[in-house]
């Protein structure tokens, strides 16, 4: 299994094969693979697991930035994003959190968005994926009924604390591309459209 690798200049953390989602569209349907690394996971990492393949990686040389995001959600281990978050910020080294956007439905009596700022995390990459709520649910299956406005406002409180944030959606027939840039410009955030990617595509084949 893999915990860290590399790509694109960054290395990923892939430390939870769990998540609050059931999108159609999510790889690990049909694939344990990508870009060659087997991201299903044996056991959940500790901190100095994650710590102890972070310096491994260090080892071949410096990355741009670390990403928290493999085949899972990493928001449902809060505690492990902000211990390996608060290592790499005493290091100087950039941060980015590529999430769903469910941190503080999973985290009810925790000021999620405020404890991943104080760690030290500079960028968010959160999964608008839709326009509307219905697009959504259809497409993201959440295991929360107002998954879709606490995805929106998870992504405008990270900005309220300085951080970068980027959303995204998936290029699926579904959804209306420019009405989502929209609502990325009206926010503030960049905005990102991502290839879906299928059986066929380059990135799941080892």
């Amino acid at each position: 299994m893999t915990i860290a690798y590399r790509d694109k200049g960054n290395i990923y953390l892939n430390i939870t094969n769990r998540c609050s989602s059931d999108c159609v569209f999510c790889l690990a349907k049909f694939t344990d693979t990508f870009h060659g690394y087997n991201l299903r996971l044996d056991s959940e990492p500790s901190v100095e697991d994650i710590l102890r393949e972070l310096e491994l990686e260090f080892l071949e040389g410096p990355a741009e930035e670390v990403v928290f995001v493999g085949f899972g959600e990493p928001i449902l281990r809060l505690d492990e994003v902000i211990g390996v978050t608060e290592w790499l910020s005493l290091r100087r080294i950039a941060t980015r959190l590529d999430t769903n956007g469910h941190g503080q439905l999973l985290h009810p009596d925790r000021d999620v968005v405020h404890e991943l700022a104080a760690a030290g995390l500079g960028a968010v990459s959160v999964s608008l994926v839709a326009h509307n709520s219905e697009v959504y649910n259809q497409l993201c299956r959440p295991m929360f009924s107002k998954a879709y406005r606490a995805v929106l406002k998870f992504a405008a409180d990270c900005l309220k604390e300085g951080m970068k944030v980027a959303l995204s959606v998936v290029d699926l027939p579904e959804v209306d591309i420019e009405a989502c840039r929209s609502i990325a410009g009206k926010m503030g955030a960049d905005f990102r459209v991502r290839t879906l990617i299928t059986p066929e595509s380059e990135e799941v084949r080892a």
